[in-house]
């Protein structure tokens, strides 16, 4: 009879633990998180040290979404305070990214399987030497590049099939976006110029290139929390990336966004 009560109290316990699991998501600027803060049900304003989080339900799922901020340092503070505060069984970051693959246009979505910094080494004069970062407990080397949770990858690429994205307008006409998967680079600088992506694809293979997500990586790997960084391409990370960035913003945040709530929404 103890036996059968306590293995009723444990289930019970179990189906609550499960109830309140909650996903984390995370966005650089507001733009790329208006799409997902206009879909939450029941939404509450938390602000703690200098950062607002968003608690409520997406897709039948609880969440917290909050806004990091511009680059590396703000990444990882708000990363580390909604691990802390909020404990999210799973991280995605939600937002845009400069093209480095040339294959890419304005629109098109990139599903990071590989996350890792292009500033974070030795400048040499004619080359970047990338080193590891390392846990400041251990002091044991980090991985230089960190690995998406493979079944998000999977979740995000398979959902994706299904979706509907804004289309870029061109004078050729209205195109579809692509979505692939890729390594995305990550350093506080805004790139704009196609040598320094020739040198991103052939040092790292970089499909694109953002400010945030390796931060949002490395805080994630040392927490030992799954992350997914998903990224739409504003610009080509060429000499007309500002530009390229001011027209297709909002289009490239609505695409993130879209698959994004397809992830969370997926069972």
């Amino acid at each position: 009879m103890k036996k059968s009560l306590l293995l009723f109290v444990f289930c019970l316990f179990q189906i609550n633990v499960n109830a309140q699991e909650t996903i984390g998501i995370l966005g650089a600027f507001p733009p790329e998180l208006v799409h997902l803060r206009a879909n939450l049900v029941n939404a509450k304003d938390t602000v703690i040290r200098s950062a607002r989080f968003i608690t409520g339900q997406l897709r039948g799922k609880n969440v917290v979404l909050a806004q990091t901020g511009v680059g590396k340092v703000n990444a990882a503070i708000t990363t580390t305070l909604m691990l802390e505060h909020f404990n999210p069984t799973q991280l995605i970051f939600s937002g845009i990214a400069g093209a480095v693959d040339p294959a890419l246009r304005p629109g098109d979505i990139v599903i990071g399987t590989d996350i890792t910094y292009h500033d974070f080494g030795a400048v040499k004069d004619d080359a970047m030497e990338y080193w590891a970062t390392k846990n400041p407990l251990t002091n044991l080397a980090n991985p230089v590049t960190f690995k998406c949770d493979p079944a998000l990858v999977a979740k995000a690429t398979e959902v994706s099939k299904g979706l509907t994205f804004q289309q870029i307008q061109r004078k050729s006409g209205n195109r579809m976006p692509a979505v692939k998967q890729g390594v995305i680079v990550t350093g506080d600088v805004f790139v704009s110029s196609k040598k320094i992506t020739d040198r991103l694809i052939k040092d790292l293979k970089a499909a694109a290139t953002e400010m945030e997500g390796a931060a949002v990586a490395q805080t994630c790997y040392q927490q030992n929390v799954p992350f997914l960084i998903i990224r739409s391409m504003s610009d080509n990370a060429n000499e007309h990336a500002k530009d390229d960035m001011g027209n297709f913003y909002d289009i490239a945040a609505t695409n993130a966004a879209t698959l994004v709530m397809a992830v969370v929404g997926g069972n």
